[in-house]
């Protein structure tokens, strides 16, 4: 806040003023050149500029009764009609302490419902709440608070060791859990390869299977088409090879090789022999 005494005055775009003559309130002053009666009228300037106030730290008790520091900032800002600029001079004497002094009360409040797990994720909703009940008592200072951040959550260095230990156990357990997720994923994986190979092997076997049947089949058809009707030439072919082995003799003729066998002094074919064998 600043006074101006003097006849003359230019308030700056940020700033709203009042007028007082003979100490009483006269009239509301917007930016620009003025002129005043010096000693009769005095004009009190406001910026209305946003202000970054700190919000000192400080001890709370949370709702399990654990002591912590926390501070934060916020900004704050005198609203701009003249109702408002009015409030800020005549409703609070010193507004930015009386913020700050507020924005402390409230601060112990609003952590003293929260248990410590409570207050070190809720930041965010403990700073809305915060600048929701500043504005319901700056309105009456002429003023806005805009924002409010929690800075600082700071907890006893027992708890912070006990609370290093507990993270330390959570992410152990969270890799063996990986670990132990990716070996059971490995196992399946290996037992479906080894069910893909013994099927694979399998529908190999029938094939084979299948292979040798259709050789049987196709030597049963040849034997049935081709061995019957040959059956005669094989078994002379059989006596032939005999016959040579006994220095038989061996009769050529017109339908083929004939062997004589030598009976005493006349020969015989082998034809005329099964003749008189028949």
């Amino acid at each position: 806040m600043r006074t101006i005494h003097s006849p003359l005055y230019v308030l700056k775009p940020y700033e709203r003023g009042i007028q007082e003559t003979l100490g009483k309130y006269s009239g509301f002053i917007m930016p620009g050149l003025g002129f005043q009666i010096p000693m009769i009228q005095i004009i009190r300037v406001r910026d209305i500029r946003e202000h970054t106030m700190d919000i000192p730290p400080q001890s709370v008790i949370t709702k399990d009764n654990v002591e912590i520091q926390v501070d934060g900032v916020m900004w704050v800002r005198p609203a701009t009609d003249e109702e408002s600029i009015k409030r800020t001079f005549y409703n609070i004497d010193n507004w930015k302490r009386a913020v700050i002094q507020l924005a402390m009360t409230n601060l112990r409040q609003e952590f003293g419902d929260l248990t410590l797990d409570e207050s070190l994720v809720a930041r965010e909703r403990i700073a809305n709440n915060l600048q929701a009940v500043l504005n319901q008592f700056a309105v009456e200072w002429g003023l806005v608070v805009s924002k409010v951040e929690i800075m600082l959550i700071d907890p006893p260095e027992d708890i912070k060791r006990a609370m290093h230990k507990q993270k330390t156990a959570e992410q152990e357990r969270r890799a063996m859990r990986l670990l132990a997720t990716g070996e059971f994923e490995a196992a399946e994986q290996q037992k479906l390869a080894m069910i893909q190979r013994a099927e694979g092997e399998r529908e190999a076997a029938i094939k084979v299977a299948e292979g040798k049947a259709e050789a049987i089949r196709l030597v049963n058809e040849a034997a049935q088409k081709y061995f019957l009707g040959n059956a005669q030439a094989l078994k002379q072919m059989e006596m032939t090879e005999s016959a040579l082995r006994e220095n038989a003799k061996i009769v050529i003729t017109e339908r083929g090789i004939s062997p004589t066998l030598l009976l005493g002094s006349l020969p015989v074919s082998v034809n005329q022999s099964e003749k008189q064998g028949a």
